[in-house]
């Protein structure tokens, strides 16, 4: 059997080496053999590169169900003059580079969108400027491609805007380096494997700069979410990592940095929560780790939810915030140990630069407007300072295994 499949393997490849040997370059422009797209793709065969010289080009949906190279010379415009869907891709191996898309058709019932990839595997879509597009690129059922390097803007209200990158059932994709601004969500994973998303700017969205859902096993490293309807939002999923992203004025009623509901056995690393109305909304979640991340000046650090278990919330810094912590029950079944809390009042006899004494996160205060949201109107008042300094005397409304045991003196080197 393995005899079989490297006999299998080498003819393969001699038969790509073939075609690339045979691939030929057309060029399409004024002028040039070929003044449209669609005219080159007719005459192209799998393997060839077609080259767009730059200029203005409206065609109704570019279908691309050929192997081939689509490229783009000082950012040609394809328009969809705000009717059409511009480019289909049905085949694999097909790169996608250095266009200027813009205002693609719109729609309640099909899915229009700026480039569709529809059950394609090893597709690369880079270079591209995307502009009032419906979607900006959709991916369908398609494995093993790259989205790198486009820039994506819409002007987004909610009934007239999809999402800027949007994935339904695909694995192993990589979307890097994207800047997606003004769509409903910046990007959408649905039943998404083992995918990465890194170093992506999702800013200005309507909805969310991140969501995903029923998506298992994937990476978000060292994006920036900025200035979202409420955040990114991870939901239904297992084995997420999720580390050195920075999630930047997500403000608002509701609003939040990051949303964790129903999720397991996630990881959450070196992460910077900064003017959020929450750092991060716990809800559901089970076996998440949240380790040496920042929560700056949030309205709540993070609001951890009765129905979370078995989560360990170790070696993170807490300054300037609000409220720290907030929870909705008086039975924690979470681990925060070893976190900075600039609130913390306790002292250090012995220098290990670790309290002596427990810190208790939770305010009285915190979960007086947990139950009743209009007292937030008293915050800052005398009385609010009372009914906190008198909680931290005789602890009795508060949770009581909500604490710190081991707070840190100084802040984390984060």
């Amino acid at each position: 059997m393995k005899i079989f499949s490297v006999i299998v393997f080498f003819f393969a490849g001699c038969i790509f080496y073939a075609a690339q040997l045979n691939a030929a370059t057309l060029v399409v422009g004024k002028n040039k053999p070929f003044t449209s797209i669609k005219a080159a793709l007719q005459h192209c065969k799998s393997g060839d590169t077609i080259l767009v010289e730059t200029g203005l080009y409206k065609e109704q949906e570019i279908v691309i169900d050929k192997t081939i190279v689509l490229k783009g010379i000082q950012q040609p415009v394809l328009d969809g003059e705000n009717k059409y869907q511009i480019i289909l891709i049905k085949a694999p191996n097909v790169v996608i580079d250095n266009f200027r898309l813009q205002h693609s058709g719109k729609s309640d019932v099909n899915d229009i969108a700026a480039i569709k990839i529809f059950h394609a595997d090893n597709v690369t879509i880079s270079n591209n400027i995307i502009d009032d597009a419906y979607w900006g690129v959709l991916t369908q059922y398609s494995n093993n491609c790259i989205i790198t390097n486009n820039h994506l803007k819409a002007y987004a209200k909610e009934s007239s805007s999809g999402n800027g990158i949007h994935c339904w059932k695909c694995d192993n994709l990589r979307i890097t380096d994207n800047t997606i601004k003004g769509h409903r969500d910046g990007i959408y994973f649905e039943f998404v494997t083992n995918s990465i998303v890194q170093k992506n700017i999702s800013e200005n969205n309507l909805r969310y700069g991140l969501h995903f859902m029923f998506s298992h096993n994937d990476a978000y490293i060292s994006n920036i979410f900025k200035q979202n309807g409420s955040g990114v939002a991870v939901m239904y999923s297992h084995g997420v990592k999720m580390t050195g992203n920075s999630f930047i004025k997500n403000w608002g009623d509701g609003a939040y940095g990051l949303l964790l509901k129903e999720i397991t056995d996630g990881y959450i690393y070196h992460n910077h929560f900064t003017n959020n109305t929450i750092g991060i909304h716990a809800e559901g979640t089970t076996r998440i780790k949240v380790e040496k991340n920042v929560f700056n000046s949030n309205g709540w650090a993070m609001r951890v939810q009765a129905s979370c278990s078995d989560n360990h919330i170790l070696y993170n810094n807490f300054q300037n915030n609000t409220f720290d912590i907030a929870t909705n029950g008086s039975l924690v079944l979470n681990t925060f140990d070893h976190n900075y809390w600039d609130k913390y009042e306790g002292y250090d006899i012995n220098k290990d630069r670790i309290g002596d004494v427990p810190y208790r996160p939770v305010s009285l205060f915190s979960m007086i407007v947990e139950k009743n949201p209009s007292a937030m109107v008293l915050f800052r008042s005398f009385m609010v300072t009372l009914f906190d300094k008198t909680e931290k005397v005789l602890p009795g409304i508060t949770p009581e295994n909500l604490k710190d045991n081991f707070p840190l003196m100084k802040p984390l080197a984060l």
